[in-house]
C-alpha cells in the first residue's frame, strides 16, 4: 500500500490558521476530491472538525489522542489513536487500498512524513503572514519532483497554482 500525503500549501509552507484553510480554491478542492475518492483517507481530529463531517466515497480514519465519546457517535468515520493504527485501518475491508492518503493537519503531515511514499502537493502563490500551521520543507534529497501542471488565477481562483506530484527517491 502506498502511503500519500495532500496538501495545498502557500509560498512559505504556509496551511492554516485557527484550523482553516487560508485560500479558497475550487479548482484545488476538486482535485482534491478527485484524487482522494475510492480511497481511505488519515485526518487529525481538528482537521475532521474543521470539516465538519465525513468526505463521501472515503474510507474516513480520524487520529485523535484521546477517544472522544461526541466523535464516536459520528457515522462514516473510524477512530485510531496512533498513526499505525490508522494505517491498519485502512488496510482492513474486503479490498486492500492501492492507495491511502493523509489530508492534514500539519501535526499529522510531520508524524508521517517520513513513512510517505509520495506527495501531492497544490503549490499556491500566495503568502500569509498569519498562518499559525505550515507544511514541512520538502527535501530534495528526498524528495523528486515527477509532475508539474501549472495554472493561472482566474474569476473563480484568486491565485496562481500548480499541482506537484513528488516521489520519495
Amino acid at each position: 500500500m502506498k502511503i500519500s500525503i495532500i496538501a495545498a500549501i502557500g509560498k512559505n509552507n504556509e496551511l492554516g490558521k485557527n484550523n482553516q484553510l487560508l485560500w479558497y480554491l475550487p479548482n484545488d478542492l476538486k482535485h482534491f476530491k478527485e484524487i482522494t475518492t475510492g480511497h481511505p483517507i488519515i485526518m487529525g481530529r481538528k482537521t475532521f472538525e474543521s470539516i465538519g463531517k465525513a468526505l463521501p466515497n472515503r474510507k474516513n480514519i480520524v487520529l485523535t489522542r484521546s477517544i472522544d465519546p461526541e466523535l464516536e457517535k459520528i457515522n462514516d468515520i473510524e477512530i485510531a489513536t496512533s498513526i499505525e493504527e490508522a494505517l491498519q485501518n485502512a488496510c482492513l475491508g474486503a479490498l486492500l487500498p492501492s492507495e491511502v492518503f493523509v489530508i492534514g493537519g500539519a501535526e499529522i503531515y510531520r508524524q508521517i512524513i517520513e513513512k510517505a511514499d509520495k506527495l501531492y502537493i497544490t503549490h499556491i502563490e500566495a503568502e500569509d503572514n498569519d498562518a499559525d500551521s505550515f507544511f514541512s520543507i520538502i527535501d530534495e534529497t528526498k524528495w523528486k519532483e515527477i509532475k508539474r501542471e501549472k495554472f493561472s488565477s482566474d474569476e473563480k481562483n484568486k491565485f496562481d497554482y500548480a499541482f506537484v506530484e513528488y516521489e520519495r527517491i
